[in-house]
């Protein structure tokens, strides 16, 4: 197997400019059909590394991603961060009040709020990535029906900007992790970031005694997000994200206090901070 790459949706995916600013070597990109595949693909050895949104700026956490990684074998190896311009396409340039359909991912959709609401008489139809958007659109041939997508998505699938800059806020942005069936112990570089999981016996105070070790230690915790457990109603379990890689004295001594406090304890991977 050579060195290959797999993200969700069509070549013109924000994750294919990811992938670009991920593996700036030359790596075979691999488009398959959704984030699960993804996942599989990289745990079974049919591809070297998978790349997935797993945050975006405006609305928080990937679930699916959270949710994968933790069901997954996969440890995060780089991440990446991308500005997101998000354009209204269609097959040819019609005014709004013509559009009934627009076709994008969830997330896209989230983030363009003020044009949905703009526009009333449209239904939202979700996509498996705004590249499919764009391919569905264009293979319709509907000129009632758009898409959100990237402008890159839309000249590749011969599309027309209706709208461009369509997202409620100029600023938007997404990290990308790349995953692999193995954990990074380098340390290439100072500013470095770790990932894990925690469950905590759910009694009052769990979850402050399980987080008091990393403020006494001095560690920033950047990321902290709950999530349900499967088979285990309204039981949840906490991702998180540190400053700081494994080896350092700080990072170990304090993991070790919260393995020793929490029901169990993943470790996600350790990879360089994106700058």
């Amino acid at each position: 197997m050579g060195e290959t790459v797999a993200y969700p949706g069509r070549e013109g995916a924000h994750s294919a400019a990811a992938c670009d600013r991920l593996f700036p070597e030359t790596f075979e990109l691999v488009p398959l059909p959704s984030f699960t595949a993804v996942v599989e693909a990289t745990a079974g050895g049919e591809v070297e590394f998978g790349v997935l949104p797993i945050e975006s700026s405006l609305s928080g956490p990937v679930a699916e991603t959270h949710d994968l990684l933790y069901e997954s074998p996969l440890s995060i190896t780089r991440e990446a961060v991308l500005q997101i311009r998000h354009y209204l396409v269609g097959t040819e340039q019609v005014p709004l009040e013509q559009i009934r359909v627009v076709h994008s991912h969830p997330a896209a959709l989230d983030q363009c709020r003020r044009l949905l609401a703009s526009m009333p008489w449209a239904t939202a139809v979700a996509a498996a990535t705004t590249a499919d958007a764009a391919a569905d659109v264009a293979n319709r041939a509907d000129t009632t029906e758009a898409a959100i997508a990237s402008e890159r998505a839309a000249a590749m699938h011969g599309l027309e900007v209706i709208a461009g800059d369509v997202g409620d806020h100029p600023e938007a942005f997404t990290r990308f992790v790349s995953l692999a069936r193995y954990t990074r112990l380098d340390r290439d570089g100072e500013s470095w970031r770790t990932a894990f999981s925690f469950v905590t016996d759910h009694q009052p105070g769990a979850l402050h005694r399980a987080i008091e070790p990393f403020a006494r230690h001095g560690l920033d915790l950047v990321q902290l997000v709950s999530r349900p457990i499967p088979q285990r109603p309204w039981r949840y379990r906490f991702d998180a994200v540190l400053d700081g890689h494994p080896f350092d004295p700080a990072v170990r001594e304090t993991l070790a206090e919260v393995r020793a406090l929490a029901r169990e304890l993943t470790v996600f991977g350790s990879y360089p901070a994106a700058t």
